[in-house]
This record gives C-alpha cells, structure tokens and sequence, in this order.
C-alpha cells in the first residue's frame, strides 16, 4: 500500500512528532519501508494502539493527548494520485488483485479513506487485503508471504508482488512469489504494463 499506491512522506510525518508534540525518538523507529522499535511492533501487531499512544505521549512535551499522535502519523500518507486509481479500475477488471502491506491500526483508517475518496474503496477493488497487524508477521518474513500464498490457493508462479523495498521483494521471491521492484515517483502504470507484456499475461 504504502509507496506503491499511497504516496507517503516520512519526513513530514516526523517533523508533525517532533514540532506538534515534543516527540523526538521518532527519529529512531520509523523510516520509508521497514519500522523499528514499537512502531514495528505496532505493525507486527505485538503492541496495541492504546499503548503505542501511551509510550509516545510518555516523552512527549506536557499536553499532548492520544489525537495528537494518530494525527502525526497521518501525516507519513499524502494521498493516491490519480493516474494509479485509474490503473487499479482497469487492472480490476482483468486480474484477481490482492493487497499485502505493514500496515498499523492507526494508520490503516487514513488510508482506507484515501481510497474511498479515489473511488476504489478496499473492499471493492481488492478482493481480499492482508495487513501486517492482523497476520502478526512483517513482510520480509518468508511466514507472511506464505501465509498469504496459501490463503490465495493459486500456485505462486501465478502470482506478482509489487513493492517499494527491494528487501520485501527479495523476501517474496525467497518465499516463491515472483516480485517486481517499484521505485516511488516512477510510472507505475509503465512498470505494470512492461511486466505483463513481459509475462504474456
């Protein structure tokens, strides 16, 4: 989700910590693909919402309040553009399409409603979404990529993963499910449309 089809900025999300809150160790558990600390516990599940807030506002400056801390983490997603919803429609109408993202609580709300705002709501473009949180396994561990082969039923060389992180997409490949490297900002419609052609599919 994250880097592919929602724009994120990681630098304004710590900036949004660090000015709106006083939170300063942000600096040391996020970053643009794998998270660390207790947001990567946050997103593998292993720390509830309510106490990822708790810890956040214990060093954080007098005053801040559990809104404040959803509302800096909002700020990591800028948005769907266009031009990928668009692809999403077309895709949808030809291919099976699965959603796999390290995803958290808090954020997966702002970003469900990105979709629904680019008229490709979750539930209706993705025929099933596998969250971090919720499979309590990070990828790029071979458990969640299994996991969600499984789930699918299909033999994996039938598949393709996108991803952000080349770490995610040689754990995906380590697990048996061919994976394809997206750089952010590029064309992911080009990417896609070469990959098919490429693939005969």
């Amino acid at each position: 989700m994250g880097g592919v089809l929602v724009d994120l900025d990681i630098e304004d999300c710590k900036r949004a910590f660090k000015e709106d809150m006083g939170y300063h160790d942000i600096d040391d558990i996020i970053d643009a693909c794998h998270q660390k600390g207790i947001y990567g516990d946050l997103e593998e599940g292993t720390l509830e919402a309510d106490e990822f807030r708790r810890i956040v506002l214990s060093a954080s400056r007098p005053g801040a309040v559990p809104e404040d801390v959803d509302k800096a983490m909002w700020h990591i997603l800028v948005g769907i553009a266009p031009y990928k919803a668009d692809m999403l429609k077309r895709l949808a109408e030809s291919y099976d399409l699965y959603l796999l993202s390290n995803n958290n609580p808090i954020c997966l709300p702002c970003s469900a409603r990105m979709f629904e705002q680019a008229g490709i709501p979750l539930e209706e473009i993705f025929i099933k979404c596998y969250f971090s949180f919720e499979m309590k396994a990070l990828k790029p561990s071979e458990a969640f990529y299994k996991a969600v082969i499984d789930d699918i039923g299909i033999p994996a060389e039938d598949m393709l993963f996108i991803d952000d992180s080349m770490r995610n997409v040689e754990g995906s490949v380590k697990a048996g499910l061919p994976a394809v490297f997206y750089e952010p900002g590029t064309d992911l419609d080009a990417l896609m449309t070469a990959v098919l052609e490429e693939r005969g599919w």
